[in-house]
């Protein structure tokens, strides 16, 4: 095994470890009687993860497929930090601070960011409507589509980074919104069917989990189907921006991820029910993770090469005899041991 493959375990285990300390909070959660856990949600995802994770074990021990290997395991990473991040996202929730929606309703206006504007031009145009609905509704099929394409594309540099940027963009987001809850703009404002000519937004479903979160109606936990219910910051448009980054390199899917997470990005405020700060946030701290994570396995990496073992390395004493001598003392080297004992008697 090569450096490079010994720091892609080494990394490896530090993302499961991070997983397991995920999964362990959420235990402290129910444990504390904050929250019930309704087991049988969980059995996919982590039935799914776990058959992942050993494909790619047996792809990068037994068959030696790097590119295979470092889809099957990036896909086991995505779906097992998602199973449990989204339950985290709830205990943040609960944490209970006032909500903020009149801040970041007065942020908007002071950018000049028009919210009831937007949504009210939006969804004058039925056609622009289904399309921004379509765009937002594509984040779960864009992040396994991201992780297997730069697999087996080969890009598993790029592919460590976006599974550790994913991670770490919905750590910090799930952190600041337990510090800055917000209901979300369609909530807030109060939006008449006569203003939104009748649009439903598709994140209003999160509406009832997140309020009865706060208070104390909504205590369950689940695996699948759980609500995004963070408003500050988005992690909509925060992901829409690693997904673009990780897919640049890929000319096939670069157009395409440009074009459909612009679109995703653009729906956030309307699909999402998000101020336009939580877009801006999102794409603020989205920026900052690709970057940090990338700067800091670039090191790692360039650290690995450089204490990687020299093929071939020459001595370090210097050759102080005569040619003749060392012709003489290899030939009496490569010669029996009985054979040397009779040379050292005649001599």
């Amino acid at each position: 095994m090569n450096t490079s493959q010994t720091h892609s375990k080494h990394g490896d285990r530090v993302v499961w470890i991070v997983i397991a300390a995920i999964a362990a909070f959420d235990l402290i959660a129910v444990v504390n009687g904050a929250f019930t856990l309704a087991w049988p949600t969980f059995l996919v995802p982590s039935a799914t993860f776990a058959g992942l994770a050993a494909a790619g074990l047996f792809y990068r021990a037994i068959r030696q497929d790097i590119r295979a290997a470092g889809a099957l395991t990036g896909t086991a990473q995505i779906i097992a930090f998602s199973t449990v991040g989204a339950p985290l996202s709830y205990a943040a929730a609960r944490a209970g601070f006032p909500l903020q929606d009149a801040l970041l309703a007065g942020w908007d206006r002071h950018l000049g960011l028009d919210w009831p504007a937007y949504v009210t031009f939006v969804t004058s145009h039925a056609w622009l409507h289904r399309l921004l609905d379509v765009a937002y509704a594509s984040f779960t099929v864009q992040v396994i589509t991201t992780v297997l394409a730069l697999g087996f594309a080969g890009h598993l540099l790029r592919l460590n980074v976006f599974v550790r940027s994913f991670m770490l963009t919905t750590l910090i987001t799930i952190g600041i919104s337990a510090f800055v809850p917000a209901v979300g703009p369609w909530v807030f404002y109060n939006v008449q069917p006569d203003v939104a000519h009748g649009a439903i937004p598709l994140s209003s479903t999160s509406w009832p989990v997140f309020l009865g979160i706060r208070d104390g109606t909504f205590n369950v936990m689940s695996g699948l189907n759980s609500e995004g219910i963070i408003t500050f910051p988005s992690l909509h448009a925060a992901l829409g921006v690693l997904f673009m980054m990780a897919l640049w390199p890929i000319r096939g899917l670069r157009w395409i991820s440009l074009a459909l997470n612009t679109l995703m990005i653009l729906a956030t405020p309307f699909s999402g029910s998000h101020y336009g700060v939580d877009v801006i946030a999102g794409i603020a701290i989205a920026v900052a993770c690709w970057s940090a994570v990338r700067r800091m396995l670039h090191t790692a990496r360039a650290d690995s090469a450089a204490l990687a073992p020299i093929p071939d390395t020459p001595s370090i004493v210097p050759d102080i005899m005569p040619a003749e001598m060392t012709t003489s003392s290899l030939a009496l080297d490569q010669q029996p041991f009985e054979s040397r004992a009779n040379v050292t008697q005649e001599r």
